[in-house]
């Protein structure tokens, strides 16, 4: 039997492939524990820059089986308290979603979940926890209106309506719409532009933009700026000079 989640390490890049194509990617408990066990290895490995997560066959994910609810641990695969959110919360690497088909529920949440989506022309998403009657517990209330906004939010949620990828895009829920045969390349042309950027800075503003989240505009704008005040304030020197001579 092959491994549910397939890993690929490659130009320091991770890809983390979901590997049932014959369930359509669906979450049972072993897919779970190699999805967490692989996010957590790329995040801890010093050589691996930014990871990929996609799935193999015509689905990205279609979210819990649920022939496996009654039978399976899916709240807690490794018995160590942690899930989805917590995991991708902790990695400060880069996880670019490369969406090859459909995501629901499940499925979808794990999308949200990544810092940002490309997607096939084959991509479709749809939140059908309203139908089914299972409450959402990866993010779905709060990231989905962080993607396109509260009322859209709203709709899409609560009508558990399909989102094509080109209305994907046109609200921001994706970044690009790409021909299927396109995704992976154009996953792994972005991986090299992040690698190519300076680590550590690229990590910074990425958790800069992040803690917006948790802030106000204000706060987050001053946790910013505060180094570089810091800076000016022990040299004396002004804010623009510090801030040509830190670029250079």
């Amino acid at each position: 039997m092959e491994d549910p989640v397939l890993i690929e390490y490659k130009n320091q890049a991770a890809t983390i492939t979901l590997n049932r194509p014959e369930r359509r990617n669906a979450i049972n408990e072993a897919l779970l524990r190699g999805l967490y066990d692989g996010l957590e290895k790329a995040a801890s490995d010093d050589e691996i820059r930014v990871i990929i997560i996609t799935g193999k066959g015509p689905a990205f994910c279609a979210g819990l089986d649920l022939g496996c609810l009654e039978t399976e641990n899916l709240v807690d695969p490794r018995g160590d308290g942690r899930d989805l959110v917590d995991i991708v919360a902790d990695c400060r690497k880069p996880v670019i979603g490369a969406v090859n088909g459909p995501a629901v529920t499940g499925g979808f949440e794990l999308a949200l979940n990544c810092d940002f989506l490309i997607a096939s022309e084959k991509a479709a998403f749809a939140d059908t926890h309203a139908r089914i009657g299972i409450r959402p517990g990866w993010g779905m209330t709060q990231l989905l209106q962080q993607a396109v906004g509260q009322r859209l939010a709203k709709q899409f949620s609560l009508t558990c309506q399909w989102i094509r990828a080109e209305q994907a895009l046109a609200c921001g829920m994706v970044n690009e719409v790409l021909a299927p045969e396109e995704l992976m390349p154009r996953a792994e042309a972005i991986a090299r532009m992040i690698c190519e950027a300076d680590n550590e800075t690229a990590l910074t503003v990425k958790g800069l933009i992040e803690y917006r989240n948790q802030a106000t505009f204000a706060e987050a704008l001053e946790n910013e700026r505060k180094p570089l005040k810091d800076l000016v304030a022990a040299s004396g020197t002004s804010f623009a000079s510090q801030t040509l001579n830190k670029r250079d």
